[in-house]
């Protein structure tokens, strides 16, 4: 990757450190602009009782100078509150004496969690070792990565959003319908809501699915829909397997804690439909007029629909880019599963740890930030430039040349 980062830390652990290397120098950056993705993150209804202790906030710790990126790694810590009730469980030096069982030891493992096979995998006796980091309290970490990598695309004119738009199995837009009709900016309108839909004719449905479920101790999942609007046509590429944005894009999704299943564009509705319904007509220019000599992100040509959801053979169209990404219900449950217990071979109920009923509305907010990380890293891997002036320069260039080839020919025709 041309854009790198790496976080780390426990969920009950002092803190949460992302480090995002590759950025240019010059980027305008604000702790406010990273703790306002923070807040986003820690919004929606149905979220545990961890959401009223954390205030997520950042330390900048290197990268950043007088308001601007160095072009230097940036690193940020994000303090836990509740370290302060786990300190004594989370200690980093061995306890005295050597080998004592710490208190809230996990040896239930959950159904659905790392818990089983990560003892088993790093030959561990206490689950704790695992959750505290396969834990979705990583992706706070993420977020405030991708908060830089927003920040970076909004000076080329991209755009990204989300909504929610299923939860608990109640849809809440219809089956068919075009995503170039939602609002702008689409995030103005969705957070809005508790859970972060768009019709809100809906909310008091999906509100009341939630209390139910709290009720009886289960737990929801959803769907969210990710758009970027303004990513310029080119980014990914076709010639090998590891360039493919669309596959960047999936593999970065699918690692967020949780989540079963990414849709790029119609996604697998296009399995059902035939060719005629699914691939997206090509025009010039505006609705069928002869090319112009005007560059644009499309390089003079557009799609009368976006089926294939901003890309096509791994590379960025020009078109929005739409992603859905389906989230499994949380593995901790409040009425616990079936489970083993380690010390003693018998048949058990799963560990309830403290947690939500649902963090669906979160993870739009989360994949935002996953999708920002990739199209970034496009963006950078095309243009460039130690500094943002030298990329801001290679883009001008690169999309006031789109499509001239073919402009000058129907000239010349």
């Amino acid at each position: 990757m041309t854009l790198r980062f790496t976080t780390a830390g426990e969920s009950h652990g002092k803190a949460l450190v992302a480090i995002v290397e590759g950025l240019p120098a010059g980027l305008p950056v604000t702790a406010e602009w990273v703790d306002q993705e923070l807040a986003r993150r820690m919004q929606g209804y149905g979220r545990g009782a961890r959401m009223k202790i954390e205030r997520d906030r950042i330390e900048w710790l290197s990268g950043v100078r007088a308001g601007e990126t160095l072009g230097s790694p940036v690193a940020m810590l994000i303090p836990n509150r509740d370290w302060a009730n786990w300190e004594d469980v989370m200690a980093y030096e061995s306890s005295d004496p050597p080998g004592e069982i710490r208190r809230r030891r996990v040896t239930r493992p959950r159904p659905g969690h790392a818990d089983l096979a990560g003892v088993l995998k790093y030959d561990r006796i206490d689950g704790r070792d695992i959750l505290e980091r396969a834990s979705a309290r990583e992706t706070t970490a993420r977020v405030a990565a991708g908060a830089l990598a927003k920040r970076l695309l909004a000076e080329f004119g991209v755009e990204i959003g989300s909504h929610i738009i299923s939860l608990g199995g109640i849809r809440a837009v219809p089956e068919r319908r075009d995503p170039a009709a939602l609002p702008v900016p689409l995030n103005e309108s969705s957070d809005r809501s508790e859970v972060r839909v768009l019709d809100r004719g809906i909310e008091a449905e999906i509100i009341s699915r939630i209390d139910a479920a709290k009720k009886a101790g289960d737990t929801l999942g959803g769907e969210a829909e990710v758009i970027a609007r303004g990513v310029v046509v080119g980014l990914g590429s076709h010639v090998s397997w590891d360039r493919k944005l669309d596959g960047r894009l999936a593999g970065m999704l699918m690692s967020i804690p949780a989540v079963k299943g990414v849709e790029i564009g119609m996604g697998f509705e296009a399995s059902r439909r035939p060719g005629s319904e699914v691939h997206d007509p090509i025009v010039s220019g505006e609705a069928g007029k002869p090319v112009s000599g005007e560059a644009d992100i499309r390089g003079g040509f557009r799609r009368t629909s976006n089926n294939a959801g901003g890309m096509e053979g791994g590379i960025t169209t020009g078109e929005p880019v739409v992603v859905k990404v389906a989230m499994k219900p949380i593995a901790t449950l409040m009425s616990p599963l079936p489970t083993v217990d380690l010390t003693s071979g018998q048949s058990a109920k799963a560990v309830s740890e403290r947690s939500d009923v649902t963090a669906v509305p979160a993870m739009g907010v989360i994949a935002e930030a996953v999708v920002a990380l990739v199209l970034a890293d496009g963006m950078l891997e095309k243009f460039g430039g130690d500094s943002l002036s030298e990329m801001r320069r290679n883009y001008e260039g690169y999309v006031a040349a789109l499509g001239s080839r073919w402009a000058s020919d129907v000239r010349e025709r």
